[in-house]
């Protein structure tokens, strides 16, 4: 008998490991990493769910991506199924911390919903690849540099 192997698992990342990936301060006032934040999410064709200056709080999801109207068959009745859907939901969270000091943290998580023979259901996963939020870091600070240019 044999057992599968997935190969190595991935060591867990801790709670600062995470916010290293997440965060990022910038030498601007909250108001202007907000609006840059927001725009950045815009430019990016997210859908806006909320927005709060006070509270300096954020949600947006992409578009859905997905696949419908398969046919599963058990025996000789045809089964139809919903498909499956999947989009990406980012949270950010913008804070003062100082005049003209403010931190940005995102949060990207992969949403994917299908449905199946026996039901559907939903799978929840954190994106962490370091390399998806310095690619947004990197355009909300472009975005912030325009927007203190045209001060």
């Amino acid at each position: 008998m044999s057992a599968c192997s997935s190969g190595p698992a991935k060591p867990q990342l801790t709670s600062l490991e995470i916010q290293a990936i997440q965060a990022k301060n910038f030498d601007v006032d909250k108001k202007t990493s907000f609006d840059s934040s927001l725009s950045v999410l815009q430019d990016l064709g997210y859908i806006i769910g909320s927005a709060s200056f006070e509270t300096g709080f954020i949600t947006a999801q992409s578009p859905a991506k997905g696949t419908s109207g398969s046919v599963y068959f058990i025996g000789m009745l045809p089964i139809p199924v919903s498909g499956s859907e999947q989009k990406t939901v980012v949270t950010v969270a913008v804070e003062a911390v100082g005049p003209k000091k403010s931190r940005v943290r995102l949060n990207f998580v992969d949403k994917t919903r299908g449905g199946g023979v026996f039901g559907s259901g939903e799978n929840d996963t954190p994106i962490l690849d370091p390399v998806i939020y310095q690619n947004a870091f990197d355009k909300i600070s472009e975005t912030v540099f325009i927007k203190t240019a045209q001060k």
